[in-house]
């Protein structure tokens, strides 16, 4: 429960800067972690199948 409370604590001070960011700011913030959210899918789904054994 105190974790919950913590992390909509977290998100209210998030929300809150993007709030007050400019749009330019926002967006390419939003384009980096799009990028980054991108690579570690990328990355994973290559682990996966390495590890992955065939039948």
């Amino acid at each position: 429960m105190l974790f919950l409370v913590a992390a909509l604590m977290l998100l209210g001070v998030v929300l809150g800067t993007v709030a007050h960011a400019p749009l330019d700011v926002t967006a390419g913030l939003a384009a980096v972690i799009v990028v980054w959210l991108a690579g570690f899918a990328a990355r994973e789904r290559l682990a996966r199948r390495r590890h992955t054994p065939t039948n």
